[in-house]
């Protein structure tokens, strides 16, 4: 996906999220085509992304890159703080969009997966997901996925700064798991998967 055009000003702000070692670093525009998303746990993941490939070469203490919407939240190891390397990262993330860089390679777009269908639980559940928890999950800088219904029970990929978050599990069990079970009866139960 094209990242920016040139004559296009970035601007990149920085927003927390409940987990202390996930930052989001939020652009002025779209850089992820509505609702798809990617998730960068590691270097050797990153073979069709250039941007995240480029942070995990440049800073050694990255341990996660995810695109979405119009942020990129990076997670960090323990022992780095971000007040020592938030602002090279955000002039890093500035500059690769300025220069128009793909953040993403065309192989990945022409690619993009179309949403799961299923039956009518599975219908209301991606609805209940979509209109209700993934924007408050896309505010702390993460992303929800159904990953697959059977049975009653829903299974979630955390993506961001929900993986390994701490507060994610009380987030899964007290927030999503009882809207959903109060908005369709069928599911007894919500779990997580890594993303």
């Amino acid at each position: 996906m094209q990242a920016t055009e040139e004559s296009r000003a970035v601007n990149i702000y920085t927003e927390s999220n409940p987990n202390p070692n996930s930052l989001k670093f939020v652009a002025n525009f779209m850089l992820m085509p509505e609702g798809v998303s990617r998730d960068y746990p590691n270097n050797e993941s990153t073979v069709e992304a250039p941007l995240a490939k480029s942070l995990f070469n440049e800073f050694d203490f990255i341990e996660g890159v995810f695109y979405m919407s119009n942020f990129i939240t990076i997670t960090k190891n323990e022992e780095t703080e971000w007040f020592e390397v938030k602002a090279k990262i955000q002039q890093y993330i500035k500059d690769f969009l300025t220069e128009g860089k793909d953040i993403i390679t065309e192989k990945i777009i022409d690619n993009i997966d179309e949403e799961l269908t299923g039956d009518d639980a599975e219908a209301k559940i991606k609805g209940v997901l979509e209109e209700y928890i993934k924007p408050a999950v896309e505010m702390d800088g993460g992303a929800i996925k159904l990953a697959s219904y059977k049975d009653g029970v829903v299974t979630v990929t955390l993506q961001g700064s929900c993986s390994g978050c701490p507060s994610s599990t009380i987030t899964l069990k007290n927030g999503i798991e009882n809207l959903l079970k109060r908005m369709v009866p069928e599911v007894k139960e919500v779990v997580a998967e890594e993303g």
